[in-house]
């Protein structure tokens, strides 16, 4: 976890033990002139509140605009709102452009305690309870409808300003190019870009860590806590290797680092010393590297360090020769292992011979929002939160079909780390919200990526990379 969600984290927890203290003293001095069986309904009723309407990591207000800014060349169109319409006055956009439509909506009473959202042609897209200012609808793959006869709009719990502005970009489809994809661990290249990797024809895929700490759910089996990070060490593994291949990526095509699970950043902080497994013993990082078809140069010796794991991904890149890297956005993503996986990229890159044209960056998670994307599984990705400026990136979307969608969610059920049931309390929570508030979660599991990453679209910004001078 970066610095900056470590503070927002804290600064929630404080926000939220004040304001129960100003409950439970408001409920002392009430408890003096009401009767005493009042006492335990009021504090079941608060708690159902709290659950289905202030449980949400929401570290920032909705009432603040995204702050985005894109590539001077990239010049806004204007769109017109006519009779429930959104119409371009363009006769057509380029074919696979990226579209993106900057909006000013204003949150309803009932946005305030229902997710508002807008629908635009076959798709909706959801924003914060209480959302008010800019925000960025993605209509990618309706290009043709917007251009050819508009898309009918319609905000549910909210309104949408008449001054729209659509943004194109046109960045090189990846699916023709050499693709390598960096996974910090076995499930984010599924998370992030299974659509793309299984439409694409020359794919790798590089991970990183064993993934194997916090295997509490394995010690159920009678394990001891170190037995079972082994366990889960192994079983993710195997899944770095095995489960791409559903996606039509064969195991020749993917590498296993091995490295340790929150490691990356001590060991970037010290790159001569070997940091160990916080919770399996292990110390060898060759006991995970038995199914790779490639040699690389950490097998020599098997220590985790930070040298290490830069000159093997400069080996990768020599190997594969990819045309670009998908890996995790350095300013979106506050990972900590995600972080250190795009540090370990770029220096990788000063020491090899090959340089990739284009970067394709991805967030699996985010600074100040747990819940994005926001909405329903199978509904379309709106631009995340930026309430810092970011860095003026191009953008490519890339649309999944339903086959895509469901082959998607399969390949993250094979995910070893996303078949634990949710603790018990999460699943109270979700019966509240789906009661109370209307939300749902996909029938095909219960773990919220299913939700999250099960979309018509997979979001990356797009970097050229830069040469070495």
């Amino acid at each position: 976890m970066s610095v900056r969600k470590q503070q927002l984290l804290k600064q929630h927890r404080r926000t939220k033990r004040l304001v129960m203290l100003v409950i439970i003293a408001s409920l002392v001095v009430v408890g003096f002139t009401a009767p005493l069986w009042l006492l335990p309904p009021v504090l079941l009723l608060l708690w159902i509140v709290h659950e289905a309407w202030f449980a949400d990591h929401l570290f920032y207000s909705p009432q603040d605009d995204y702050q985005y800014r894109f590539p001077e060349h990239i010049q806004p169109q204007s769109v017109r709102s006519v009779n429930g319409r959104w119409q371009l006055d363009m006769e057509s956009l380029p074919q696979q452009a990226t579209v993106i439509v900057k909006v000013q909506i204003t949150s309803s009473w009932l946005g305030r305690w229902f997710d508002p959202y807008i629908c635009v042609g076959n798709d909706q897209q959801t924003f914060e309870r209480g959302a008010q200012g800019v925000r960025y609808l993605n209509l990618t793959g309706q290009a043709d409808t917007l251009a050819a006869e508009g898309l009918p709009v319609q905000g549910r719990f909210c309104s949408i300003a008449t001054n729209i502005q659509l943004y194109i970009f046109e960045p090189p489809s990846p699916v023709i190019d050499n693709i390598m994809i960096l996974a910090p661990h076995a499930d984010d290249a599924e998370l992030a870009a299974f659509g793309l990797y299984s439409s694409a024809k020359n794919v790798s895929i590089v991970t990183l860590t064993q993934g194997e700490i916090e295997a509490e759910h394995y010690q159920r089996l009678g394990l001891s806590q170190q037995q079972a990070a082994q366990l889960k060490g192994r079983l993710r593994t195997w899944d770095s290797m095995a489960i791409p291949l559903w996606g039509g990526v064969p195991q020749a095509h993917c590498v296993q680092l091995g490295y340790y699970c929150m490691q990356l950043p001590n060991m970037a902080k010290q790159p001569d010393l070997p940091f160990a497994s916080k919770q399996s013993g292990e110390a060898d990082i060759r006991s995970a590297r038995q199914y790779n078809a490639m040699q690389l140069p950490a097998d020599v010796t098997g220590v985790p360090t930070w040298q290490n794991l830069v000159a093997d991904l400069a080996a990768c890149l020599m190997y594969f020769k990819p045309d670009v890297v998908v890996m995790p956005h350095p300013e979106i993503d506050p990972h900590a292992d995600h972080i250190a996986t795009t540090q370990a990229l770029f220096q990788a890159l000063e020491q090899s011979d090959w340089r990739p044209q284009r970067l394709f960056l991805y967030a699996n998670h985010l600074h100040d929002n747990d819940r994005w994307p926001m909405g329903h599984a199978h509904t379309g990705v709106a631009l995340p939160p930026a309430m810092l400026e970011l860095p003026a990136d191009g953008l490519f979307s890339y649309v999944l079909s339903d086959q895509q969608q469901l082959d998607k969610a399969m390949a993250l059920l094979m995910q070893h780390d996303l078949q634990p049931a949710p603790p018990f309390k999460q699943r109270v929570r979700r019966m509240i919200q789906q009661l109370l508030t209307g939300r749902r979660w996909p029938k095909t599991g219960d773990n919220e990526f299913l939700r999250k990453a099960v979309r018509k679209h997979e979001l990356f910004w797009v970097r050229d990379c830069i040469e070495k001078e």
